[in-house]
């Protein structure tokens, strides 16, 4: 079972702003940002001083969080971007230069969901692999970069480019050892890599492996800043100094030299504080809690093969689905409700679980259910 399609981020706000402020929030990686709240928090890193102009997204703040998260990935530096597929079609066109084929995934968003930007802007032909699957193996890419090199005119890769987690595919993650001994085949054939890694932080919770490490195997590697860490908008593109240097000409050139981005830049360097420890403790309680929702007569909840923070949500034929997510909401519970969108409800992990104990949780859940 896959997902159809992405559910936009700002339906997942909308459905977070309940008028409570220990409502527990399954739908979206990060806790829901109103208007009011950023405007708080603004004002908040105002007075503590943590505002620095930037020049065009140059400088200031937007050059601290740069800074801060090409430490945080284990790269030599870092980029600043308006928009993850900025992020991600600068990384491809750098790192394939004049050798036009990109493999990915069919189901990663750079295929599905930016509108053959890879041809249309960069002249990259973008080849999909593992159709309608989270990831293709290391032996799947073998034989397409043997058919890249043996045709009657050669036309080898320029650029291997994994998505993990896969949104598309139920926040589902490419598993560690394949994703090993498909960058490791790239490295011998001399094929650099990219980690479309937007919810990075997801998978790190979920596998146990430390985002520098998952970094550590690819050339160029993107992390968003607004999914999780609070942030409007943005992302961030690390990699090799030589890399990263003179992109930010490339930034502008598409657009993305954001006249004021340290507003974004401080924001996110605000979510990123404690982060990592906040959301492991969310993810381990969150896991415990659907242990507890499954001793629920008409509930289960099930966890995906390689699943990060989605699980499925599964009812008893007896139960309502509007009545119970109207319930749920009553007692300041918040699921994604049922659309053509989705082709089964999920629940998503964030750290809103923390705002209540579990046994409270699990007690609005029964009290959804009962009939």
């Amino acid at each position: 079972m896959v997902i159809k399609s992405n559910k936009s981020d700002a339906s997942v706000q909308k459905t977070g702003q309940s008028g409570r402020a220990d409502t527990i929030v399954f739908g979206g990686d990060g806790e829901p940002q109103t208007p009011e709240l950023l405007v708080e928090r603004l004002g908040k890193l105002l007075a503590e001083g943590r505002l620095k102009p930037d020049a065009y997204s140059i400088g200031g703040t937007v050059e601290e969080l740069e800074t801060r998260m090409a430490e945080e990935l284990g790269k030599e530096a870092a980029i600043w971007l308006p928009t993850g597929t900025l992020a991600n079609q600068l990384a491809l066109r750098r790192l394939s230069g004049t050798k036009s084929r990109v493999i990915l995934q069919e189901q990663s968003h750079i295929y599905q969901d930016e509108g053959d930007a890879l041809d249309r802007l960069s002249s990259l032909n973008a080849i999909p692999l593992a159709d309608d699957r989270p990831y293709f193996t290391a032996d799947e890419l073998r034989v397409a970069l043997k058919k890249a090199v043996s045709g009657r005119v050669l036309n080898p890769v320029g650029s291997v480019c994994i998505e993990s987690p896969v949104r598309r595919q139920a926040g589902q993650i490419v598993p560690w050892d394949e994703m090993v001994a498909i960058t490791d085949l790239c490295r011998e054939e001399g094929i650099p890599t990219h980690l479309d890694g937007a919810r990075l932080y997801m998978m790190s919770a979920a596998t146990g492996i430390d985002v520098k490490k998952y970094s550590s195997l690819f050339d160029s590697v993107y992390v968003s800043s607004y999914k999780y860490f609070g942030s409007p908008f943005g992302g961030i593109l690390a990699g090799t100094s030589e890399f990263i240097e003179g992109l930010y000409h490339d930034r502008r050139m598409f657009g993305g030299g954001i006249p004021f981005g340290y507003m974004a830049a401080a924001l996110t360097l605000d979510g990123l504080e404690g982060f990592v420890e906040r959301y492991g403790k969310a993810f381990a309680k969150a896991k415990e809690l659907f242990e507890q929702l499954n001793e629920i007569s008409a509930i289960e909840v099930r966890e995906f093969e390689h699943g990060s923070n989605i699980f499925e949500l599964v009812l008893g034929s007896n139960i309502d689905l509007s009545q119970f997510v109207e319930k749920l909401r009553n007692e300041g519970i918040v699921i994604p409700p049922a659309s053509s969108d989705w082709e089964y409800l999920v629940l998503h992990v964030n750290t809103t679980v923390l705002r209540r104990s579990n046994d409270e949780i699990a007690r609005g859940f029964a009290a959804a259910a009962s009939v």
